[in-house]
């Protein structure tokens, strides 16, 4: 077989997996961050800060264990990049942490969050002005206040942070083509996506800063994830598989029992949620649901979703339990605890592995997995042992799952009808400030001479380089 038929295989078996669908094997999709560099050779420090290594070492992988699909650098956060725009949350391995630590995210205290709480009506107002006027100046070490007088650094912060997202994103297509090219390995996630909430919790006001407004303004709290929401949802459909194959990554943080109880997840998280995860639906693409943490006690509301519109990753769930609850609608993947993997004996991985694959993937609709990234600490051989496992028992009898054909696109396997009958985004609030923009051409044509020739070019092109802008500050606020 050569490796364009590997490929072809593998990207098979992996979206007939996450269609819920019986493929020929279990597909096995491992999250593998820091791991990677152990496993290469390099410190945490040099895949965090220097991402050709990241690369390489994702390389050196997947072609080894022979998975069918990883990520194309797990260790996403490139610390150079947040070097360039002087990101204050995080500790960058070899400065302030030690070299051998991955990078990590440093909350601030309660009363320098980087969001205050009289803040909330500039937030909802424009989010995106908000971010570049109030919150990017707060988290980072280079870039000027509002009414601050401008230095070098902050000039040189812009350039620079803008160019290195840039070299940094378009190095993905060429390690995504290796990937295919040199190991027959699917790329497993599309896009970048977080829930209005968590990003409010994560980002903005803290986790302690938005419990407190949850007692003192959560009518504030509920306007501020509907103003964020269309700007979240454009991020996500702008940034997903064109292919609509691969889901959209949505990591969910603090959303959850204990984070919050669920008389919040139900009057503001998932209100907000869901009607995003629709959306995507309804322009053909499933949303990998990352739950990091529990989340047993939201899985009936779950359930409201169209069937196959996510993929149901599980972390400190019970995965039987999981099963038993998701099964007949979505697919399930990981659910192999990570202490397990880390600090486990050989027999006890293969012993839960092989109950994994004889109950929870007994019928398709799993990809095997740990339950949460797999950093520096665990096991090479443990994983192994999920692997072999994984290959030697995880094939399905001949003649119970269809002879793969070519995949179809995710919005081939719904009517149209179905999918009009998704609300999604429809009737929500609107933004003030469309989402993908930072200066709207109808305010910018008012400080422009008279306009001959083609006003519809000039606004075009206006439009296509305003949109860079907006880009930049939302990938900041969700993947760096």
């Amino acid at each position: 077989m050569n490796v364009d038929q590997l490929y072809e295989g593998r990207l098979n078996r992996y979206v007939t997996a996450m269609r819920n669908e019986k493929p020929d094997m279990i597909p096995i999709r491992p999250f593998v961050a820091e791991f990677t560099a152990k496993y290469a050779g390099y410190t945490c420090q040099e895949v965090a800060h220097d991402y050709t290594k990241a690369f390489e070492a994702a390389i050196k992988t997947a072609k080894d264990f022979d998975w069918d699909a990883i990520v194309p650098n797990m260790v996403y956060v490139w610390t150079g990049l947040a070097q360039a725009v002087g990101l204050r949350y995080y500790g960058i391995p070899g400065i302030g942490i030690p070299h051998t630590t991955g990078f990590n995210y440093i909350e601030p205290p309660e009363d320098q969050a980087w969001m205050r709480a009289d803040e909330y009506d500039a937030l909802i107002d424009d989010p995106t002005a908000f971010l570049y006027n109030v919150w990017l100046p707060r988290v980072s070490t280079e870039v000027s206040r509002i009414g601050e007088a401008s230095t070098y650094r902050n000039n040189l912060s812009f350039v620079k942070g803008a160019m290195a997202m840039l070299s940094y994103f378009y190095a993905f297509g060429p390690q995504v083509a290796r990937m295919r090219t040199e190991c027959g390995t699917v790329s497993a996630i599309a896009g970048i996506f977080k829930a209005p909430f968590d990003i409010l919790a994560d980002k903005l006001r803290g986790y302690v800063g938005l419990t407190m407004d949850m007692h003192t303004q959560p009518d504030k709290v509920l306007k501020a994830c509907e103003a964020l929401a269309p700007h979240l949802c454009h991020v996500g459909l702008t940034t997903a598989d064109p292919a609509k194959l691969v889901p959209i990554g949505f990591w969910m943080h603090r959303g959850c029992v204990p984070f919050i109880n669920p008389k919040t997840f139900h009057s503001h998280n998932w209100p907000t949620l869901k009607p995003i995860i629709e959306e995507f639906w309804k322009h053909g693409h499933q949303t990998l649901f990352y739950a990091e943490g529990r989340w047993k006690h939201h899985l009936d509301s779950f359930r409201e979703l169209p069937d196959r519109s996510i993929v149901f990753h599980c972390d400190q769930d019970d995965v039987f339990h999981v099963h038993e609850k998701l099964h007949d609608k979505f697919a399930i993947s990981g659910g192999v605890p990570n202490t397990l993997l880390s600090f486990g004996k050989p027999d006890e991985v293969r012993a839960f592995c092989t109950r994994v694959i004889n109950e929870v993937a007994v019928n398709g609709g799993y990809i095997m997995d740990a339950g949460a990234i797999m950093q520096d600490d665990t096991s090479i051989a443990n994983l192994r042992v999920l692997t072999e496992t994984t290959r030697e028992l995880g094939g399905y009898p001949s003649g119970s799952y269809k002879t793969p054909v070519a995949t179809p696109p995710c919005d081939l396997l719904t009517s149209l009808a179905d999918r009009e009958l998704t609300i999604g985004m429809s009737g929500r609030p609107q933004s003030r400030v469309n989402p993908g923009v930072c200066f709207p051409w109808a305010d910018r044509v008012k400080d422009l001479p008279e306009i001959t020739g083609s006003p519809e070019l000039i606004r075009k092109i206006w439009e296509d380089i305003d949109s860079f802008g907006n880009m930049y500050i939302w990938q900041l606020l969700l993947s760096f």
